[in-house]
């Protein structure tokens, strides 16, 4: 009997049919492999410790027990030499075990084949996972700060450092530094493990190379030592200055800070050219006015000198560190004055305009008031079309001021405070605007009338509130000037002379009510007495009209300034004690015998004074 042939396609069959069976078998293996998917598989670890074959909350609280167990155990790290021991409950270390299981779970997880394979793997070449690790954020960067601070190493620059007068170079050192982000990383790693003992863990640290080295400062040495080789003379016009090799050495600038460049610099340096300056230096006088018998003249402008002190420093500088040329010169500069000749000139400023004086006295804080602030405006200068305002004159008149305490009027009575007798100068100035003829904007009368002044042209102020203004209505400049004598002031304002005409009609002072009367008990008085203390004034009232012509007759101003003072208060003290008891008549003493004087004592009998 023929055996039969077999055929390509019959052994293609065989074939498959022998992989299909291969891979049912192998698919029934897995699926017997699989296990539960709630186990870890054979072979896992997690942060070093074996889990495998344990159900994942059994595998996280095997590890959380592990942890609890190193949590104060310290380990130890080293950094620059020093060593550090810290414990993870220091830093709130805690190991995420429970995310870390989850995805061991996860890597052995599918259907029952597939987990199969997975676990397979496992068991025969092992799957290793490690924990996220939490710490807290201020307490880790505050630890690591410290030991920061404990080891690092400023680097040292090479420095140029002087010796009398010689110069040497003091070699640069590196430095080192802890990599914080890198050690927070390995203090992290470390104290999330579980692992305690062993060797120390090392902390990268960074060298710090210094700025400066030898070789740059090399230049600098030899400039230093060339700054010192003889004296330098500085030239300023006709005037000489001549720098020694010891002062040379003190203003020299010895670099710092990374610099590599020597220099002139420091206090000495800059003590020596500021003499300098003000040896050669010649202030610049404004042209002003000077009062002279009968009138005032124009005193010139003169120009002043000055000395550029930083290119008197850059010269002497080119010449110090010069080895051939040890000569510096520098020129002057011309200071112009404010207020030139020219200008003053064109002010107009010839002759008086106006003139008043005024008698003074008192306590001598008020003549030493009158004296400082008719310092404060003497001097003053109004602009054509501008105000003259006593009080932005002066400012504030109060003890910074260099003001003292005298007797002013306040509300209408007489007290004591700071200023009085200030209103003398501004009545004086108010009479000599007055007399001029100029537009006067503001004025206030006293609160009382005061005899000493000009009837009806008395002016007060108080800062901020109640001013003296007038306004210069002419077309030059016009100057106040004061005159302070022993027992009066004199105002004088001068200007270009207008040759107004004023005339003046003064109303007469008109009581206008009965005095106040002010009673004050009084317990030194026997009940029904009174005594007048101070004898009030009356209310009164007055007003002064001025008339101001120009020079061809024409009327400026025809003003009238009113003024009303208030009543000063009679005093009068009321008797408050009670009368004395009489004797009664058996305990009387006996009198005198019949035609004795009855007694040798005066008798006055207090007066009654009649009250309105």
């Amino acid at each position: 009997m023929a055996r039969r042939r077999r055929t390509p396609r019959t052994a293609a069959r065989r074939l498959a049919l022998g992989a299909g069976l291969l891979m049912l078998l192998a698919v029934g293996a897995a699926a017997l492999l699989a296990g539960s998917p709630g186990r870890l598989p054979e072979g896992t670890t997690i942060g070093g410790v074996d889990v495998g074959g344990l159900e994942a909350h059994a595998a996280t609280r095997l590890l959380e027990q592990r942890t609890a167990r190193v949590q104060r155990e310290p380990v130890v790290f080293v950094a620059g030499g020093k060593t550090f021991r810290i414990t993870a409950s220091q830093l709130g270390i805690r190991p995420n075990w429970g995310g870390a299981v989850r995805r061991a779970v996860d890597a052995g997880s599918g259907a029952a084949p597939v987990r199969g394979l997975k676990r397979l793997q496992s068991r025969l070449f092992g799957s290793d996972f490690e924990p996220t690790v939490h710490a807290f954020p201020t307490v880790l960067r505050y630890s690591v700060g410290q030991i920061a601070s404990s080891v690092d190493r400023a680097p040292v620059d090479a420095s140029l450092v002087r010796h009398g007068l010689a110069f040497g170079v003091a070699t640069e050192r590196p430095g080192s530094h802890l990599d914080r982000d890198a050690a927070a990383t390995a203090i992290v790693g470390a104290l999330g493990s579980l692992h305690r003992g062993g060797a120390p863990t090392r902390l990268p640290m960074v060298e710090s190379r210094p700025r400066v080295t030898s070789e740059q400062l090399a230049a600098a040495s030899q400039a230093a030592t060339t700054a010192v080789s003889g004296p330098v003379t500085l030239s300023v016009g006709p005037t000489r200055f001549r720098l020694p090799r010891w002062r040379i050495a003190q203003f020299l600038d010895l670099p710092s800070g990374g610099e590599t460049r020597v220099g002139i610099g420091g206090p000495q340096a800059s003590a020596w050219f500021s003499s300098i300056a003000r040896t050669v230096a010649r202030e610049p006088r404004d042209a002003t006015f000077r009062v002279v018998s009968g009138g005032i003249e124009l005193v010139p402008a003169r120009p002043g000198r000055t000395l550029d002190v930083q290119e008197a420093r850059k010269a002497v500088e080119l010449a110090i560190f010069s080895q051939t040329s040890r000569a510096a010169a520098v020129g002057t500069r011309v200071a112009q004055p404010a207020r030139t000749t020219a200008e003053a000139e064109a002010m107009g400023i010839t002759g008086v305009v106006g003139s008043y004086t005024t008698t003074y006295g008192g306590t001598p804080g008020r003549i030493h008031n009158v004296q400082r602030v008719a310092e404060l405006i003497d001097g003053a200068l109004v602009a054509p079309g501008e105000r003259f305002s006593f009080n932005q004159t002066t400012g504030e008149r109060n003890e910074a001021q260099g003001f003292e305490e005298a007797p002013v009027i306040i509300n209408g009575e007489l007290q004591t405070g700071i200023g009085g007798g200030v209103c003398q100068v501004s009545t004086t100035v108010f009479n000599a605007a007055f007399e001029a003829g100029l537009s006067i904007e503001r004025r206030t009368n006293h609160a009382l009338y005061i005899s000493h002044y000009p009837l009806g042209r008395d002016a007060t102020v108080n800062y901020p509130d109640l001013d003296l203004v007038f306004k210069n209505d002419t077309s030059r400049w016009l100057l106040l000037r004061t005159f302070v004598n022993a027992g009066s002031l004199t105002v004088n304002i001068y200007g270009t002379p207008q040759d107004r005409r004023v005339e003046t009609e003064t109303a007469p002072l008109v009581v206008v009510g009965k005095a106040p009367i002010k009673r004050i008990k009084d317990p030194t008085l026997l009940k029904g007495k009174r005594s007048i203390e101070v004898v009030g004034q009356p209310p009164r009232k007055t007003s002064v009209r001025r008339k101001v012509y120009e020079a061809d007759g024409t009327l400026l101003y025809d003003s009238t300034w009113s003024s009303y003072y208030v009543g000063e208060p009679t005093i009068v003290r009321v008797g408050t004690k009670p009368k004395p008891r009489a004797e009664p008549a058996e305990t009387a003493k006996p009198g005198p015998p019949r035609g004795a004087p009855a007694s040798t004592e005066p008798v006055t009998t207090e007066p009654t004074p009649p009250l309105p």
